[in-house]
């Protein structure tokens, strides 16, 4: 694994903290289905927030699955199964991925024990979760693929949802969906669509068109698009190396994409729908 940081990094502070009790500085990264980028796409977004100097926490939540730290070659002492068994604080697992200059709460890869908790551990956690979050410009949460209850319980109603989607048919259809279900339990969140693995921005506009359609449709809902990006063959190649994409490969399509949908996140900040309980 990578584990070579720099000996000072540097120390970020929060330039504006966003309330944790509105959890507007919250994104969800999220998808009907596995397959599609999305944890991929969660660390991209920190690592691209925390370049356009905002204080970045990054949280696994992808319950079972979780591989945050496998992606970035990280060997974090604290992971979130502490905190679950009530051995240490949120604050405490806590690990900063010096490279990228943010912080992330590693998840608990190859474990079901989070997806099983009971809502009131649920709730716990959430509760602690936006406490830490007080302390950061954006927080983003990479949740587990899929419809489970128990993934977007952690969701803040005041959050902002990135659903990820690619113009794979079976892609399409769980991003529908996932937006179906989530609007059903919160008709005011707050989702939007971005496109991965793209073959150019005509095809992802086309993809999004599909996909808005069937919402305006059947939903009376239309999320708007945040951004495409573009199919990157060196994405891959950061993976297998365990190295943050932007720090190997800065000059990508893919990157680019990444910093300008980052750029879009921060001019356009997420509706503000009151307690995030």
């Amino acid at each position: 694994m990578n584990n070579s940081m720099p000996a000072t990094p540097k120390k970020r502070v929060a330039m504006h903290p966003a309330s944790a009790t509105a959890g507007r500085n919250v994104i969800n990264i999220a998808s009907g289905k596995g397959g599609v980028g999305k944890t991929w796409m969660a660390v991209t977004l920190a690592h691209s927030l925390a370049r356009q100097d905002e204080k970045t926490l990054l949280f696994d939540a992808d319950f079972g699955l979780a591989n945050v730290d496998v992606q970035l070659g990280l060997n974090a002492e604290q992971d979130l199964g502490g905190v679950v068994a009530g051995k240490i604080a949120m604050s405490q697992a806590v690990t900063t991925f010096a490279e990228g200059g943010f912080d992330i709460i590693v998840g608990m890869s190859g474990s079901g024990q989070l997806a099983d908790m009971g809502r009131a551990r649920l709730s716990e956690l959430k509760s602690e979760l936006w406490q830490l979050a007080q302390g950061y410009d954006r927080v983003v949460i990479d949740l587990g693929a899929g419809l489970e209850s128990a993934v977007r319980s952690l969701t803040p109603k005041g959050g902002m949802t990135l659903v990820v989607a690619t113009d794979e048919p079976t892609s399409l259809t769980d991003a529908y969906a996932y937006i179906k279900v989530s609007m059903r339990e919160n008709p005011r969140a707050d989702m939007r669509l971005v496109i991965n693995m793209a073959v150019d921005q005509r095809q992802g506009e086309r993809t999004y068109g599909a996909l808005a359609k069937a919402c305006r449709t059947f939903l009376n809902y239309t999320p708007p698009l945040m951004g495409i990006v573009r199919r990157d063959d060196r994405i891959p190649d950061a993976i297998r190396r365990q190295t943050a994409f932007l720090s190997r490969h800065p000059q990508a399509d893919a990157a680019q994409d990444l910093e300008a949908l980052a750029t879009a996140i921060r001019n356009q900040p997420a509706k503000s729908v009151g307690n995030p309980a």
